[in-house]
């Protein structure tokens, strides 16, 4: 009897508390700054210098260009990036080299899918994933 008396004391007491948990689907939950999400890829700024490429510890990036159509300007014009997810352990690697700041982490971290196939993210879906960019990253960043 002692014992059920004991158990009900710590109901009540936690049952005041405030609560730690969130109801997730409906709730969404807050990660710090220095969270590493998905990245985030802005087209007009990469210069193909390949870093990001080269750095990646899984090559999970593909990064293809090629030279500027117009002779007089220098540079080079990208045409695919890509990233395989399935395999990105997001180390946040190509974000360090990138010279232009063209590659930049955010705080999205929703990835699931039903198929593989759904993994692999292009130029475009990267390019539109700037909802939650991290501020440490890009501090000239559109939020």
């Amino acid at each position: 009897m002692m014992g059920l008396l004991k158990g009900m004391g710590v109901t009540l007491k936690t049952m005041s508390k405030k609560k730690v948990t969130y109801q997730y689907p409906d709730e969404p939950v807050g990660m710090p700054d220095r969270f590493r999400g998905v990245q985030h890829f802005d087209p007009e700024k990469c210069i193909v210098c390949n870093q990001c490429v080269r750095v990646c510890p899984t090559d999970c990036i593909t990064l293809t260009g090629r030279k500027h159509p117009d002779p007089g300007k220098r540079g080079k014009i990208i045409d695919t990036y890509d990233i395989n997810f399935e395999i990105c352990i997001l180390c946040d690697l190509c974000t360090e080299v990138c010279p232009t700041e063209a590659v930049v982490m955010t705080n999205h971290f929703e990835l699931a899918a039903y198929s593989r196939d759904d993994l692999f993210k292009n130029m475009e879906w990267l390019h539109e994933n700037n909802t939650e960019i991290r501020s440490e990253n890009n501090v000239n960043a559109k939020r």
